[in-house]
């Protein structure tokens, strides 16, 4: 597996992902399933530009507080910015199987698309089990790319570009067992919900769609596509959706759990 490199321009593409009517609609499926209250204390496990954390900041008001963890120090500087400097936020360098925050420390915790690139999941699902309250709820959103289903006229480029998409995550089918790793780490009350993000139109609205730039950046650098095929394939979907046939699905899942409260 190689990570993608989050530099610069990688945020900034990111940045534009996450802005999206589909990745907005994914933060209101995260936030339903949280249930976020006024005065609670809520973790963000792997908060990324920090959209998470400034709207959690409105929900649990000012008696509440938000705490993002990241391993990227750049992610963090673009969410610290994102949260303005505001007294009930706190953020810290950190991975999720390694949290610095004390046992029992918050009401509720997210960690969305991040334990897909995370090897030892089971680790990082106990912290988050040790940092929660009695009765808290964490809530844990990944992709099962197997679920991928995107038109090519050159099918056998377009899976030697999922291939490669691939090797940039630790677990490309995660949400088949993160019930069973929630369980193991002591949690109930366990809840799977799918939601589909499907695109039939080339908008830039479209998860499938927005998605089309980082995964050209991280398969140009792949030994088994390369920058030309990479291109190519990109160029392809562009000229699809300009003709009217670009299609792209997925599937994508939120797990909740609660941590027992005695």
């Amino acid at each position: 597996m190689s990570q993608l490199t989050f530099d610069e321009s990688l945020v900034d593409q990111l940045e534009a992902l996450y802005r999206t009517a589909d990745i907005l609609r994914r933060r209101a499926h995260v936030y339903d399933a949280l249930g976020a209250q006024p005065g609670e204390a809520i973790l963000d496990a792997g908060c990324g530009p920090g959209f998470y954390v400034s709207e959690l900041l409105e929900q649990v008001g000012e008696g509440g507080s938000v705490t993002g963890v990241d391993v990227s120090p750049q992610m963090l500087g673009v969410a610290a910015n994102r949260a303005g400097g505001r007294p009930n936020v706190t953020f810290a360098e950190a991975a999720v199987t390694a949290l610095p925050q004390r046992d029992e420390s918050f009401d509720r915790a997210i960690c969305v698309q991040v334990l897909e690139y995370v090897r030892d999941v089971e680790r990082a699902v106990s912290e988050l089990h040790r940092v929660l309250r009695p009765g808290g709820r964490v809530v844990l959103w990944d992709v099962d790319w197997s679920t991928v289903s995107w038109h090519s006229e050159d099918p056998d480029r377009m899976q030697r570009v999922l291939r490669a998409w691939d090797d940039h995550l630790a677990h490309p089918t995660l949400p088949r067992v993160l019930a069973t790793h929630l369980r193991g780490a002591g949690f109930v009350d366990v809840d799977v919900r799918g939601h589909s993000f499907v695109a039939a139109d080339y908008t830039q609205d479209a998860y499938g769609v927005a998605t089309i730039p980082v995964v050209e950046r991280y398969v140009a650098g792949h030994e088994a596509v390369g920058p030309e095929v990479a291109a190519a394939w990109s160029q392809e979907q562009r000229s699809l959706g300009e003709r009217g046939a670009f299609f792209f699905a997925c599937i994508q899942f939120a797990v909740s759990a609660i941590r027992p409260a005695g």
